[in-house]
């Protein structure tokens, strides 16, 4: 799978093609493709029903003409809010059955919806073409038991960018892959220590959100290899190392 393949370079549509369409919408998901997408990345929490549901914030208001939390709306009142351009907020299976040959990074937004996530990634049989993440080490322990792969943690990261300083970084056998910023406040993740270190313990690194094409060819420089992009098609052709 290209999510986890350290020789591959592959071009991930944050939330869809965001920059120009609804983000994590059908339309946007579409669109990131069209431009030339290989992969998309999108986010998931959990409807007043328990229902896998795609939209980044805890509630609806930024990203919507609703107002008020996610989970005091079901899926089909989710499904009705409109979020631009005759979108609404689209479930998770619905995203499944939708795009059904193509690679996706699933961000768990909320512990509560991990199980909920699991059981409907099981059913549609995706694990071969999913990445699933979290901040939080919590909510991806359904996925390992499951045997979905999954991308660091917040605190997995932490110790593995610590040994990337010091010229020893932990194999990190939980976990298949990086998601990860360029920067988090004022420490740089991703550099090329961490990059080459990755590389060697066989972890690809995928970066968000990079929308300057230069940014992205300055990390595709460095042994990076996805670039998550809310512009898909600002990235045709980058170089690679």
């Amino acid at each position: 799978m290209i999510l986890l393949d350290t020789t591959a370079t592959p071009v991930i549509a944050h939330r869809g093609a965001s920059g120009c369409c609804p983000e994590n919408t059908l339309l946007a998901f579409e669109t990131g493709l069209d431009q030339g997408a290989d992969a998309l990345e999108l986010d998931v929490r959990l409807s007043a029903d328990g229902i896998p549901v795609v939209i980044h914030d805890a509630e609806v208001d930024r990203t919507t003409t609703g107002s008020g939390p996610v989970s005091g709306f079901t899926a089909e009142e989710l499904a009705r809010l409109d979020a631009g351009a005759g979108q609404g907020v689209p479930r998770l299976e619905e995203v499944l059955t939708a795009l059904p040959a193509v690679p996706l990074i699933i961000e768990v937004k909320e512990t509560m919806a991990a199980p909920a996530v699991a059981s409907t990634l099981e059913l549609h049989g995706v694990g071969d073409r999913v990445l699933v993440g979290s901040f939080e080490q919590q909510a991806l322990r359904p996925f390992s038991r499951a045997g979905f792969p999954r991308a660091a943690s917040r605190q997995e990261t932490a110790r593995f960018w610590l040994g990337s300083r010091i010229g020893w970084a932990p194999r990190g056998r939980g976990f298949a892959a990086f998601t990860v910023p360029v920067q988090q406040g004022r420490v740089t993740v991703v550099d090329r220590s961490f990059a080459k270190w990755a590389g060697r313990r066989g972890k690809p690194v995928h970066v968000w959100t990079v929308d300057d094409r230069s940014e992205a060819e300055r990390l595709r420089m460095i042994g990076v290899q996805g670039i998550i992009t809310n512009f898909p098609e600002r990235m045709r052709n980058l170089p690679t190392s």
